[in-house]
Protein backbone atom coordinates (compact mmCIF):
# COMPACT_ATOMS: atom_id res chain seq x y z
CA UNK A 1 0.00 0.00 0.00
CA UNK A 2 2.72 2.59 0.88
CA UNK A 3 4.11 2.04 -2.75
CA UNK A 4 0.63 2.88 -3.77
CA UNK A 5 -0.24 5.91 -1.77
CA UNK A 6 1.96 8.67 -3.57
CA UNK A 7 0.14 8.28 -6.97
CA UNK A 8 -3.22 8.17 -5.30
CA UNK A 9 -2.88 11.11 -3.34
CA UNK A 10 -1.55 13.05 -6.36
CA UNK A 11 -4.42 11.28 -7.91
CA UNK A 12 -7.09 13.11 -5.27
CA UNK A 13 -5.35 16.31 -5.77
CA UNK A 14 -6.77 16.39 -9.55
CA UNK A 15 -10.00 15.38 -8.38
CA UNK A 16 -10.69 18.32 -5.82
CA UNK A 17 -10.13 20.49 -9.06
CA UNK A 18 -13.55 18.96 -10.05
CA UNK A 19 -15.03 20.73 -6.94
CA UNK A 20 -17.14 23.29 -8.66
CA UNK A 21 -16.85 22.08 -11.86
CA UNK A 22 -18.25 17.99 -12.53
CA UNK A 23 -21.62 18.29 -11.11
CA UNK A 24 -23.71 16.11 -10.78
CA UNK A 25 -21.13 13.62 -11.64
CA UNK A 26 -18.31 12.71 -9.10
CA UNK A 27 -15.27 14.33 -8.11
CA UNK A 28 -12.63 12.16 -9.50
CA UNK A 29 -8.62 12.04 -10.42
CA UNK A 30 -6.67 10.12 -12.26
CA UNK A 31 -2.64 9.52 -12.63
CA UNK A 32 -1.02 7.29 -15.08
CA UNK A 33 2.45 5.89 -14.35
CA UNK A 34 4.68 4.52 -16.90
CA UNK A 35 6.31 0.81 -16.01
CA UNK A 36 9.59 2.67 -15.28
CA UNK A 37 7.54 4.62 -12.63
CA UNK A 38 7.59 7.46 -14.49
CA UNK A 39 4.35 10.06 -14.10
CA UNK A 40 2.86 9.96 -18.00
CA UNK A 41 -0.30 11.36 -17.24
CA UNK A 42 -3.27 13.18 -15.47
CA UNK A 43 -6.67 14.51 -15.15
CA UNK A 44 -9.56 15.12 -13.36
CA UNK A 45 -13.68 15.23 -14.22
CA UNK A 46 -14.84 18.22 -16.42
CA UNK A 47 -18.22 19.57 -16.60
CA UNK A 48 -21.27 17.15 -17.09
CA UNK A 49 -21.07 15.48 -20.80
CA UNK A 50 -17.13 15.92 -21.02
CA UNK A 51 -14.26 13.34 -20.46
CA UNK A 52 -14.29 11.74 -17.33
CA UNK A 53 -10.52 11.78 -15.13
CA UNK A 54 -9.40 8.63 -16.73
CA UNK A 55 -10.26 9.97 -20.37
CA UNK A 56 -8.12 13.31 -19.55
CA UNK A 57 -5.60 11.38 -18.30
CA UNK A 58 -5.31 8.87 -21.56
CA UNK A 59 -5.65 12.31 -23.32
CA UNK A 60 -2.44 14.26 -21.93
CA UNK A 61 -0.28 11.26 -22.02
CA UNK A 62 -1.04 11.52 -25.56
CA UNK A 63 -0.33 14.90 -25.96
CA UNK A 64 3.22 14.20 -23.97
CA UNK A 65 4.07 11.67 -26.92
CA UNK A 66 3.77 9.09 -24.00
CA UNK A 67 2.90 5.22 -25.03
CA UNK A 68 0.10 4.13 -22.25
CA UNK A 69 0.87 0.19 -23.30
CA UNK A 70 1.80 -1.55 -19.66
CA UNK A 71 1.04 1.25 -18.10
CA UNK A 72 -0.95 1.48 -14.25
CA UNK A 73 -3.54 3.96 -13.73
CA UNK A 74 -4.59 5.17 -10.45
CA UNK A 75 -8.16 6.37 -9.86
CA UNK A 76 -9.94 7.57 -6.96
CA UNK A 77 -13.92 6.14 -7.71
CA UNK A 78 -13.90 2.86 -9.52
CA UNK A 79 -13.79 3.58 -13.70
CA UNK A 80 -17.26 3.93 -14.94
CA UNK A 81 -19.27 0.57 -17.00
CA UNK A 82 -21.75 2.12 -18.34
CA UNK A 83 -22.98 4.46 -20.96
CA UNK A 84 -24.16 7.73 -19.64
CA UNK A 85 -22.98 11.21 -20.85
CA UNK A 86 -20.50 9.42 -21.69
CA UNK A 87 -19.03 6.15 -22.98
CA UNK A 88 -17.28 3.45 -20.59
CA UNK A 89 -14.15 4.68 -19.00
CA UNK A 90 -13.33 0.98 -18.23
CA UNK A 91 -13.22 0.72 -22.20
CA UNK A 92 -10.85 3.76 -23.17
CA UNK A 93 -8.13 2.22 -20.02
CA UNK A 94 -8.44 -1.34 -21.81
CA UNK A 95 -7.97 0.16 -25.47
CA UNK A 96 -5.05 1.69 -24.20
CA UNK A 97 -3.18 -0.72 -22.72
CA UNK A 98 -2.65 -0.33 -19.05
CA UNK A 99 -1.90 -3.60 -17.27
CA UNK A 100 -3.05 -1.93 -13.86
CA UNK A 101 -5.49 0.12 -12.68
CA UNK A 102 -5.00 0.64 -8.31
CA UNK A 103 -8.69 2.19 -7.19
CA UNK A 104 -9.25 4.39 -4.12
CA UNK A 105 -13.06 3.71 -3.56
CA UNK A 106 -15.88 1.60 -5.23
CA UNK A 107 -18.68 3.50 -7.07
CA UNK A 108 -21.87 3.55 -5.51
CA UNK A 109 -23.64 4.00 -8.07
CA UNK A 110 -25.92 1.19 -9.18
CA UNK A 111 -24.64 1.13 -12.72
CA UNK A 112 -21.43 0.85 -11.55
CA UNK A 113 -20.61 -0.59 -8.09
CA UNK A 114 -18.07 -3.04 -8.89
CA UNK A 115 -19.13 -3.67 -12.37
CA UNK A 116 -16.20 -1.47 -13.67
CA UNK A 117 -13.96 -3.39 -11.88
CA UNK A 118 -14.93 -6.67 -12.91
CA UNK A 119 -15.08 -5.68 -16.32
CA UNK A 120 -11.41 -4.53 -15.77
CA UNK A 121 -10.36 -7.99 -14.79
CA UNK A 122 -12.43 -9.35 -17.53
CA UNK A 123 -10.11 -7.90 -19.81
CA UNK A 124 -7.05 -9.54 -18.16
CA UNK A 125 -6.47 -5.43 -16.07
CA UNK A 126 -5.05 -6.36 -12.31
CA UNK A 127 -7.41 -4.45 -10.49
CA UNK A 128 -6.15 -3.39 -6.88
CA UNK A 129 -8.77 -1.75 -4.65
CA UNK A 130 -7.70 0.08 -1.25
CA UNK A 131 -8.94 -1.04 1.93
CA UNK A 132 -12.49 0.88 2.54
CA UNK A 133 -10.71 2.09 5.99
CA UNK A 134 -7.94 3.59 3.84
CA UNK A 135 -6.67 7.32 3.96
CA UNK A 136 -6.92 7.88 0.38
CA UNK A 137 -10.87 5.83 0.26
CA UNK A 138 -12.25 7.73 3.19
CA UNK A 139 -10.66 11.50 1.50
CA UNK A 140 -12.45 10.04 -1.80
CA UNK A 141 -15.89 9.44 -0.40
CA UNK A 142 -15.67 12.87 1.84
CA UNK A 143 -14.92 14.43 -1.67
CA UNK A 144 -18.09 13.33 -3.01
CA UNK A 145 -20.16 13.40 0.13
CA UNK A 146 -23.24 14.37 -2.37
CA UNK A 147 -22.80 11.64 -4.68
CA UNK A 148 -22.33 9.03 -1.70
CA UNK A 149 -25.54 10.66 -0.09
CA UNK A 150 -27.63 10.72 -3.35
CA UNK A 151 -26.80 7.44 -4.19
CA UNK A 152 -26.48 5.30 -0.83
CA UNK A 153 -29.53 7.70 0.92
CA UNK A 154 -31.24 8.65 -2.12
CA UNK A 155 -31.44 12.16 -1.00
CA UNK A 156 -28.59 14.81 -1.05
CA UNK A 157 -26.30 16.10 1.09
CA UNK A 158 -27.86 18.88 3.29
CA UNK A 159 -25.72 22.10 4.47
CA UNK A 160 -27.33 24.77 6.22
CA UNK A 161 -25.53 28.05 5.87
CA UNK A 162 -25.92 30.86 8.59
CA UNK A 163 -23.87 33.88 9.39
CA UNK A 164 -24.38 34.85 12.81
CA UNK A 165 -23.08 37.06 15.75
CA UNK A 166 -21.45 35.41 18.75
CA UNK A 167 -24.03 35.46 20.68
CA UNK A 168 -26.16 33.75 17.63
CA UNK A 169 -28.03 36.80 15.84
CA UNK A 170 -28.49 36.58 12.24
CA UNK A 171 -30.46 39.51 12.04
CA UNK A 172 -31.67 42.28 14.01
CA UNK A 173 -35.30 42.93 14.83
CA UNK A 174 -36.28 45.27 12.08
CA UNK A 175 -34.76 42.63 9.35
CA UNK A 176 -31.46 44.08 9.14
CA UNK A 177 -28.52 41.46 8.58
CA UNK A 178 -26.08 43.12 6.16
CA UNK A 179 -23.70 42.89 7.18
CA UNK A 180 -23.09 40.94 9.95
CA UNK A 181 -19.71 39.27 8.66
CA UNK A 182 -16.91 40.40 6.46
CA UNK A 183 -16.21 40.71 3.31
CA UNK A 184 -13.68 37.52 3.49
CA UNK A 185 -16.45 35.45 5.00
CA UNK A 186 -18.94 36.01 2.52
CA UNK A 187 -16.26 35.33 -0.44
CA UNK A 188 -15.73 32.26 1.16
CA UNK A 189 -19.56 31.38 1.95
CA UNK A 190 -20.16 31.91 -1.87
CA UNK A 191 -17.42 29.51 -2.49
CA UNK A 192 -19.35 27.06 -0.87
CA UNK A 193 -22.28 27.90 -2.75
CA UNK A 194 -20.34 26.76 -6.31
CA UNK A 195 -19.84 23.71 -4.96
CA UNK A 196 -23.24 22.88 -4.33
CA UNK A 197 -25.29 21.13 -7.02
CA UNK A 198 -28.52 23.95 -6.30
CA UNK A 199 -28.88 26.83 -3.16
CA UNK A 200 -32.35 26.44 -1.46
CA UNK A 201 -34.23 29.45 0.82
CA UNK A 202 -37.94 30.30 1.24
CA UNK A 203 -40.20 32.29 0.22
CA UNK A 204 -39.72 34.70 3.29
CA UNK A 205 -36.03 35.24 2.12
CA UNK A 206 -37.60 36.00 -1.28
CA UNK A 207 -40.55 38.70 -0.16
CA UNK A 208 -37.81 39.94 2.19
CA UNK A 209 -34.78 40.57 0.28
CA UNK A 210 -35.13 39.46 -3.18
CA UNK A 211 -32.41 38.19 -3.48
CA UNK A 212 -30.08 36.55 -6.18
CA UNK A 213 -28.82 33.79 -4.56
CA UNK A 214 -25.94 33.24 -7.35
CA UNK A 215 -22.72 33.09 -7.17
CA UNK A 216 -20.46 36.49 -7.60
CA UNK A 217 -17.55 36.57 -5.29
CA UNK A 218 -16.07 33.03 -5.98
CA UNK A 219 -14.90 32.10 -9.62
CA UNK A 220 -17.23 28.80 -11.15
CA UNK A 221 -17.47 27.30 -14.26
CA UNK A 222 -21.50 26.74 -12.95
CA UNK A 223 -23.89 28.43 -11.19
CA UNK A 224 -26.09 25.82 -8.92
CA UNK A 225 -29.69 25.57 -9.38
CA UNK A 226 -31.89 27.21 -7.50
CA UNK A 227 -34.74 25.68 -5.59
CA UNK A 228 -37.54 28.15 -3.76
CA UNK A 229 -39.73 26.56 -1.04
CA UNK A 230 -42.90 28.51 -1.63
CA UNK A 231 -46.35 26.86 -0.10
CA UNK A 232 -48.52 29.34 -2.11
CA UNK A 233 -46.93 30.24 -4.91
CA UNK A 234 -46.09 33.42 -4.01
CA UNK A 235 -42.77 34.18 -5.82
CA UNK A 236 -42.77 37.92 -7.50
CA UNK A 237 -42.92 37.82 -11.42
CA UNK A 238 -40.44 40.41 -10.84
CA UNK A 239 -38.10 39.03 -8.56
CA UNK A 240 -34.51 39.29 -8.99
CA UNK A 241 -33.47 35.63 -9.21
CA UNK A 242 -35.04 35.20 -12.17
CA UNK A 243 -32.74 37.65 -13.82
CA UNK A 244 -29.65 36.07 -15.60
CA UNK A 245 -27.11 34.89 -13.42
CA UNK A 246 -23.47 35.99 -12.57
CA UNK A 247 -20.58 34.92 -14.88
CA UNK A 248 -23.21 34.97 -17.85
CA UNK A 249 -24.13 31.08 -16.70
CA UNK A 250 -27.26 29.28 -16.73
CA UNK A 251 -29.27 27.89 -13.90
CA UNK A 252 -32.76 25.58 -13.38
CA UNK A 253 -35.13 27.37 -11.15
CA UNK A 254 -37.29 24.52 -9.25
CA UNK A 255 -40.42 25.98 -7.11
CA UNK A 256 -41.78 23.79 -4.84
CA UNK A 257 -45.51 24.65 -3.39
CA UNK A 258 -48.50 23.04 -1.19
CA UNK A 259 -50.86 24.32 -3.56
CA UNK A 260 -51.02 25.28 -6.92
CA UNK A 261 -52.77 27.53 -9.24
CA UNK A 262 -52.84 27.33 -12.77
CA UNK A 263 -52.52 30.98 -13.75
CA UNK A 264 -49.71 31.55 -11.31
CA UNK A 265 -47.82 28.10 -12.09
CA UNK A 266 -47.71 28.78 -15.95
CA UNK A 267 -46.93 33.00 -14.98
CA UNK A 268 -43.51 31.39 -13.41
CA UNK A 269 -42.95 28.99 -16.10
CA UNK A 270 -43.17 31.25 -18.26
CA UNK A 271 -40.52 33.17 -16.43
CA UNK A 272 -38.35 30.06 -16.82
CA UNK A 273 -38.94 27.81 -13.37
CA UNK A 274 -40.01 24.68 -12.94
CA UNK A 275 -43.24 24.39 -10.52
CA UNK A 276 -43.58 20.84 -8.67
CA UNK A 277 -46.59 20.50 -6.18
CA UNK A 278 -45.61 18.50 -2.83
CA UNK A 279 -48.51 19.39 -0.62
CA UNK A 280 -47.83 18.02 3.03
CA UNK A 281 -49.20 18.31 6.43
CA UNK A 282 -50.78 22.06 7.86
CA UNK A 283 -50.75 23.34 4.18
CA UNK A 284 -46.86 23.21 3.60
CA UNK A 285 -44.75 21.33 1.48
CA UNK A 286 -43.45 18.19 2.11
CA UNK A 287 -39.49 18.58 2.58
CA UNK A 288 -38.67 15.42 2.90
CA UNK A 289 -40.19 14.99 -0.12
CA UNK A 290 -38.52 17.30 -1.76
CA UNK A 291 -35.30 16.02 -0.97
CA UNK A 292 -36.14 12.79 -2.36
CA UNK A 293 -37.18 14.43 -5.36
CA UNK A 294 -34.25 17.11 -6.09
CA UNK A 295 -32.15 13.30 -5.84
CA UNK A 296 -33.97 12.35 -8.80
CA UNK A 297 -33.20 15.41 -10.44
CA UNK A 298 -29.33 15.03 -9.41
CA UNK A 299 -28.24 17.65 -6.99
CA UNK A 300 -25.67 16.30 -5.14
CA UNK A 301 -24.93 18.61 -2.43
CA UNK A 302 -27.72 21.37 -1.10
CA UNK A 303 -26.71 24.63 0.13
CA UNK A 304 -29.49 26.03 2.49
CA UNK A 305 -29.72 29.42 3.14
CA UNK A 306 -32.75 30.75 4.35
CA UNK A 307 -34.70 32.22 7.28
CA UNK A 308 -35.24 30.96 11.00
CA UNK A 309 -38.34 29.73 10.16
CA UNK A 310 -37.64 27.41 7.37
CA UNK A 311 -34.53 26.62 9.06
CA UNK A 312 -36.39 25.90 12.12
CA UNK A 313 -38.46 23.17 9.52
CA UNK A 314 -35.46 21.54 8.19
CA UNK A 315 -33.85 20.68 12.19
CA UNK A 316 -37.67 19.73 13.05
CA UNK A 317 -37.93 17.11 10.56
CA UNK A 318 -34.54 15.85 11.22
CA UNK A 319 -33.34 16.88 7.42
CA UNK A 320 -29.78 18.69 8.20
CA UNK A 321 -26.95 17.08 7.75
CA UNK A 322 -24.53 19.91 8.39
CA UNK A 323 -23.93 23.40 9.32
CA UNK A 324 -21.86 26.14 8.04
CA UNK A 325 -21.83 28.78 10.46
CA UNK A 326 -19.95 32.12 9.80
CA UNK A 327 -19.49 33.58 13.21
CA UNK A 328 -18.46 37.53 13.54
CA UNK A 329 -16.80 38.57 16.73
CA UNK A 330 -19.46 41.09 18.04
CA UNK A 331 -22.39 41.12 20.40
CA UNK A 332 -26.06 42.15 18.92
CA UNK A 333 -28.09 41.51 21.94
CA UNK A 334 -32.15 40.11 22.41
CA UNK A 335 -34.95 40.99 19.89
CA UNK A 336 -33.55 39.74 16.60
CA UNK A 337 -33.51 36.55 15.00
CA UNK A 338 -31.40 33.48 15.55
CA UNK A 339 -30.59 30.36 13.42
CA UNK A 340 -34.11 28.34 13.63
CA UNK A 341 -36.86 28.71 15.22
CA UNK A 342 -37.19 25.14 17.03
CA UNK A 343 -38.49 23.96 20.17
CA UNK A 344 -38.70 24.50 23.01
CA UNK A 345 -36.99 21.46 24.09
CA UNK A 346 -38.72 19.43 27.11
CA UNK A 347 -35.10 17.82 28.05
CA UNK A 348 -30.97 17.71 27.12
CA UNK A 349 -32.26 14.13 25.25
CA UNK A 350 -34.04 16.00 22.66
CA UNK A 351 -30.94 18.35 21.36
CA UNK A 352 -29.28 17.97 18.15
CA UNK A 353 -25.87 16.18 19.08
CA UNK A 354 -22.71 17.78 16.60
CA UNK A 355 -19.50 16.73 15.95
CA UNK A 356 -16.98 19.91 14.94
CA UNK A 357 -15.99 19.03 11.34
CA UNK A 358 -13.45 22.28 11.17
CA UNK A 359 -13.48 25.43 12.97
CA UNK A 360 -11.68 27.57 11.11
CA UNK A 361 -10.51 31.47 10.54
CA UNK A 362 -11.92 33.48 7.93
CA UNK A 363 -10.56 37.17 7.53
CA UNK A 364 -12.02 38.48 11.21
CA UNK A 365 -14.49 35.66 11.34
CA UNK A 366 -14.93 32.30 12.23
CA UNK A 367 -15.74 29.60 9.59
CA UNK A 368 -17.76 26.31 11.98
CA UNK A 369 -18.64 23.66 10.00
CA UNK A 370 -20.52 21.15 12.36
CA UNK A 371 -22.05 17.72 11.22
CA UNK A 372 -24.95 16.11 12.66
CA UNK A 373 -23.50 12.63 14.35
CA UNK A 374 -24.29 10.09 12.48
CA UNK A 375 -25.71 11.48 9.21
CA UNK A 376 -22.39 10.80 7.59
CA UNK A 377 -22.41 7.01 8.71
CA UNK A 378 -22.97 5.93 5.22
CA UNK A 379 -19.22 6.90 4.53
CA UNK A 380 -18.20 3.85 6.58
CA UNK A 381 -20.06 1.55 5.62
Amino acid sequence: MPLDRGPLSDALQKARQSLTLSNPNPRVGCVILAADGREIGQGHTQQAGGPHAEVMALRDAAQRGESTRGATAYVTLEPCSHHGRTPPCCDALVAAGVVKVVVATGDPNPKVAGRGLERLRAAGIQVELMPPDSEAAFATRELNIGFFSRMIRGTPWVRMKAAMSLDGVTALGNGTSQWITGEAARADGHAWRARACAVLTGIGTVLEDDPMLDVRQAPTPRQPHLVIVDSKLETPLAARLFQAPAQGLTRQIFIYCAATDACRQTALEQRGATVIALPGPGGKVDLAAMLRDLATREVNELHLEAGHKLNGSFIREGLIDEFLLYVAPQMLGTGGSGLANWGPLQSLDQRLPLRFASVEPVGDDLRVLARVQGKDRFLHA
